[in-house]
């Protein structure tokens, strides 16, 4: 079996596999058969010839505390039923990392439909992106605020919908930037073709500047099993927040239920009646780092937080990140370097993901991927988990 990244004449049967894999529909869209910047698409080809599996490396960018950090996000893969078992995604994941590794990522998020092959090639899961559903007719009434605009928006508006998503979600961790050039692609693509990615656009503004904004697809009909679907709410003052809920609450009368992507504490999310949220849909998602020097030196870090730390660190895959570093915190900034001295704490790469992504140091001793020497407290590595939660809010 070789892995290599496909030739545009491949990606048709690219599709082929994925569409098996996922039950996809039978007709290809154009863009799936075509070379994309953004975009890097391996294969694992038998000895015959016969494409038998197929991993997507998408370019992405992510925010970790107002920090942009290189991801190689993971979508796609897919293994032929009659290959199945003999180690063809294991195989495309580590050229997938070698790659990505060569070209500048850091970190690696995707979303798994079976988590083991996945932790047998060392991403852990880190997050839950939930949709939820509320009743409309729950959410709090509101009164226009007499200094905010509210309007309709456009295609020309989506550099400002960018850029206040940006503002909303930088100091996060773990969300996508939605900037480069794969982003930049497709909304060209839009561009040209005049249209809205989604339904509707509703805008709030401030004195001309945008402080909020809803992008939604309205669905079909109007009875008791209407839907609106709203693909972001976001907003950067309560105000703005309070006009978005509003108007989302308006619909009423013809869509009895409101569905929505949370983001936990959130402008939006603080004036939501979550008491009578339902789950709609929970997608787990996994994390690991790429180059775990990357990983910390390019992201940004608590201001208030300082502290050092030496660990040893396992990486089957990626045998640039095995070693024992020495971890050191300090002003917003972080240092991982190589020491040479035996360190009383060892991380697998799933339990640095864990840490990395928010979780305590003692519950990653817990669950078996951070072994301590007799004696040694896990905790000293919490400074590596000092970022906080992360979040995703694109399902990829």
């Amino acid at each position: 079996m070789t892995v290599r990244e496909l030739d545009p004449e491949e990606l048709a049967d690219a599709w082929k596999l994925g569409r098996f894999a996922f039950g996809s529909d039978p007709q290809p869209p154009p863009h799936v058969t075509a070379p994309i910047p953004g975009m890097t698409r391996w294969g694992a080809v038998d000895d015959t010839g016969r494409l038998v599996g197929k991993a997507v490396d998408l370019h992405h960018d992510q925010w970790w505390s107002g920090r942009r950090l290189p991801a190689a996000d993971v979508g796609g893969v897919a293994v032929a039923a009659e290959a199945r078992g003999r180690g063809v995604a294991r195989a495309l994941l580590t050229a997938l990392l070698r790659g990505a590794h060569d070209r500048g990522a850091a970190v690696s998020a995707l979303f798994p439909t079976i988590s083991a092959p996945y932790r047998a090639c060392g991403w852990e899961i880190t997050g839950v992106m939930r949709t939820v559903d509320l009743p409309t007719a729950a959410l709090p009434r509101h009164r226009p605020a007499p200094h905010l605009t509210v309007r309709a928006g456009t295609p020309a508006d989506m550099p400002a919908v960018t850029a206040l998503y940006a503002h909303v979600v930088r100091d996060r961790n773990g969300p996508l930037t939605r900037q480069g050039e794969l982003f930049d692609h497709f909304l060209d693509r839009l561009a040209a073709d005049g249209a809205l990615p989604f339904d509707g656009l509703t805008l709030v503004e401030d004195d001309g500047r945008l402080v909020g904004y809803a992008s939604w697809n309205r669905g079909r009909g109007y009875g008791a099993d209407a839907v609106l679907t709203v693909e972001d709410v976001l907003a950067a003052t309560p105000d703005a927040a309070r006009e978005l809920v509003g108007v989302l609450g308006s619909w009423a009368s013809v869509t009895p239920t409101l569905r929505l992507r949370l983001l936990d504490g959130d402008a939006v999310t603080v004036q939501l009646p979550l008491e009578a949220a339902r789950d709609h849909e929970r997608e787990l998602w996994m994390h690991r780092p790429v180059d775990v020097v990357r990983a910390v030196t390019g992201r940004g870090w608590p201001t208030h937080v300082r502290g050092s730390v030496d660990f040893a660190l396992d990486d089957d895959l990626a045998d640039w990140n095995t070693g024992t570093w020495r971890l050191e915190v300090a002003d917003g900034d972080a240092q991982l370097t190589r020491v040479a001295a035996e360190a009383d704490l060892r991380l697998t790469v799933r339990g640095f993901a864990l840490l990395y992504s928010g979780a305590t140091a003692r519950s990653v001793a817990h669950a078996g991927l951070l072994h301590c020497a007799t004696g040694t407290d896990p905790a000293a590595l919490d400074l590596l988990g000092a970022g906080g939660p992360a979040h995703l809010l694109d399902y990829f």
